[in-house]
């Protein structure tokens, strides 16, 4: 079997390799990425030298380069499609790039699948489409209300591999998950953000009041979901993906205090982001019917996240120290 996963140098699509090749003797992986500032071939650095796994540097939405990669496949082949912009604060700052990869790449991707031909194609999206809720949790059938640029640009891209599934018939599915941690997750978002800024001796800037409710899903028990979705999901539906549990932003700061042998004082309150949604929740039940259940109690994930960060320093110091244009963002933002 042949997979082209695109976006597989960031953290999910990282770890949906190495799930892969891990669990897959027989299957062959191609990981077309951009290698934006949140692509990071390091992630792979011990799956590098694999026969069944090589790296294509290319840019979802060139349609040449998308097409040769997708020729590869042949009709059985599969696509698994990672790629996009994915934070929300940089979606504020700049949501031109968003629409540009969540929404024409999506297209260009589609356009090359309707012209070739494959077997599958699996559109990896996130629970933030929905908006926020204040009771009970989102089913699969329920209205999209994207309340962040990101969001939407995200919206966009469903709504297009939708409308390519009832328009051509193309064997598309997509997966919305909940909020993803663990190993590669690029330090801007607020777990890995947290733990490194703890290391370091630095506050922990803590949006609002802090009672931002996520539900939050260990990344290896998404690859896992996303690798059963790909083989047993049915073309054209929509499969929801959560780890079943829900946090408010503060209690998960204290506890990242607590392991880590700090007082409280870190916290650093700061102005609230625009249009935060207040909740996240998810009905997984379909994909549960599949045979899925998430392994991780977030308690001992969380925990061995904290000992990834510690343990590989050298990866995450890095990638901070590029990151000169976003904290310059995050200084003034803070200020306001």
């Amino acid at each position: 079997m042949r997979v082209l996963v695109t976006g597989g140098a960031g953290f999910i699509g990282s770890n949906f390799i190495r799930h892969v090749l891990t669990k897959h003797s027989d299957w062959e992986i191609i990981n077309f990425d951009k290698l934006t500032y949140a692509g990071n071939l390091e992630n792979l650095a011990d799956i590098a030298n694999d026969s069944r796994y090589s790296f294509v540097k290319g840019d979802i939405c060139e349609a040449e380069a998308v097409e040769k990669v997708v020729r590869w496949l042949g009709g059985s082949g599969m696509i698994v499609n990672f790629a996009a912009e994915t934070h929300v604060d940089r979606s504020i700052l700049s949501a031109g790039s968003f629409v540009q990869t969540d929404v024409f790449g999506t297209y260009v991707l589609l356009e090359a699948v309707k012209k070739i031909g494959i077997s599958r194609y699996i559109h990896v999206s996130t629970d933030e489409v929905y908006g926020s809720i204040e009771k009970g949790s989102f089913t699969e059938e329920s209205p999209l209300h994207p309340n962040s640029p990101y969001a939407a640009s995200k919206s966009g891209g469903d709504l297009l591999v939708r409308a390519y599934r009832e328009t051509y018939g193309l064997p598309v599915i997509i997966t919305r998950s909940s909020n993803n941690y663990g190993p590669y997750h690029y330090p801007e978002k607020v777990i890995p953000l947290f733990i490194t800024n703890a290391l370091e001796g630095k506050k922990l800037p803590l949006y609002g009041d802090g009672k931002n409710v996520r539900d939050w899903l260990y990344v290896k028990d998404n690859c896992e979901a996303i690798d059963l979705v790909l083989q047993k999901g049915q073309p054209g539906e929509v499969y929801n993906i959560g780890g079943g549990n829900e946090r408010q932003n503060i209690e998960i700061t204290k506890f990242i205090l607590k392991e880590m042998g700090l007082s409280e004082d870190f916290i650093e309150p700061v102005k609230d982001r625009p249009g935060h949604d207040r909740r996240y929740s998810l009905d997984c039940s379909k994909v549960k019917k599949l045979g899925w259940q998430p392994r991780t109690n977030f308690e001992e994930g969380l925990r061995q996240t904290i000992k990834w960060y510690q343990a590989n320093q050298a990866w995450w110091k890095r990638i901070k120290e590029k990151q000169k244009e976003f904290k310059d963002f995050y200084r003034e933002w803070y200020r306001a």
